[in-house]
């Protein structure tokens, strides 16, 4: 039986991807082969070949290359992103962000530029989840 296909790209997040819980901190640089759920702190480079989450609350400064990312988070430095990128309204973004196509939740914060490699434009949106 096939899976049902999801909108978004955190509903699908393996079931075993790597972890930086909340209150922690990693220094240095990170290769994942899977995928990457951030609720800390990270200083330094990254690969992550699967999806990125970087939740509300994280901090991630240094170059950073994934797959897929969602990026709720703070970010300080450059993201390159092979397929979808997506910001959430708690999303502060101080670099250059690159990506086949990005989406932004209104709220965000971003200073740098922004590339679309797809040649698509960027999607805006409000966000809904969560709300009551």
């Amino acid at each position: 039986m096939a899976d049902t296909p999801r909108r978004r790209l955190a509903d699908r997040v393996s079931s075993s991807p790597t972890f930086v819980g909340s209150g922690s901190r990693f220094t240095g640089d990170l290769e994942c082969a899977g995928d990457l759920v951030v609720g800390g702190t990270v200083i330094g480079d990254g690969d992550v070949h699967g999806a990125l989450t970087l939740s509300d609350g994280s901090r991630w400064e240094g170059e950073l290359r994934a797959g897929n990312a969602v990026i709720a988070g703070e970010v300080v430095g450059s993201v390159s992103v092979a397929e979808k990128l997506e910001l959430r309204a708690t999303a502060r973004i101080k670099g250059s962000l690159k990506a086949r196509s990005i989406a932004v939740a209104k709220g965000a914060i971003i200073e740098g530029d922004m590339a679309v490699t797809s040649g698509t434009p960027v999607v805006h949106f409000e966000e809904k989840r969560g709300e009551k």
